[in-house]
């Protein structure tokens, strides 16, 4: 049972896609992220009802949401502390961050010992075209480290950033507000829980 004040969103609303990428082994850690017991997406209850009048109107638009991370428990974050600290592991590198030393994870930001996606009402997800059966092209994979995954990088294609305005456009429009340097991650504006971290884990 989740705690009082969070949703599976599966539970609120059909009409979507999930890829939870940290309860599989294709991330940037290459195996099963701790913490992620199902391959659920678990959110506030504000976070997910804003998020299901962004799916209508991108349903309106033959699209629906794919999504690779919601919720996200503390343990988790501490596993991928744990996991940037040992330099040693770097089987995931020529997927990930082929261009980053994995020593500068932490300085250069791609690795924090805080998410905002332990609040709770943080999302990362992409969109997928029902006619086309397939993802619209962002011109970068989600979870990649580097300049290719910021919003507005200049060296897509006018398809590709219209795409990712796209998606922009459905999140913000709905009360998420966009981070500068991931397209895939969205953050509901007024999010009930500003200051805590949960850690209970990823299980419906």
């Amino acid at each position: 049972m989740l705690p009082n004040g969070f949703v599976s969103v599966s539970d609120l609303f059909c009409g979507l896609l999930l890829d939870i990428r940290y309860y599989s082994s294709y991330n940037f850690v290459g195996s099963r992220v701790d913490g992620y017991e199902q391959p659920a997406a678990i959110l506030t209850v504000e976070a997910a009802s804003a998020l299901r009048k962004a799916a209508e109107d991108a349903l309106k638009r033959g699209l629906i949401f794919r999504i690779f991370d919601a919720y996200r428990p503390q343990r988790a974050v501490d596993h991928f502390v744990r996991w940037a600290e040992d330099v040693s592991d770097i089987r995931m590198k020529p997927c990930f961050y082929p261009d980053i030393d994995k020593c500068d994870l932490f300085d250069k930001g791609f690795i924090a010992r805080r998410s905002g996606h332990s609040r709770g009402s943080t999302v990362d997800l992409t969109l997928f075209d029902m006619r086309c059966g397939a993802d619209l092209d962002m011109g970068g994979p989600f979870d990649f480290f580097g300049p290719l995954s910021h919003p507005d990088y200049d060296g897509i294609t006018k398809q590709q950033r219209a795409n990712r305005m796209l998606l922009r456009e459905l999140m913000t429009d709905h009360g998420f507000t966009p981070l500068s340097t991931e397209w895939w991650h969205f953050t509901l504006k007024d999010e009930p829980y500003p200051e805590t971290c949960f850690d209970f884990p990823v299980r419906v």
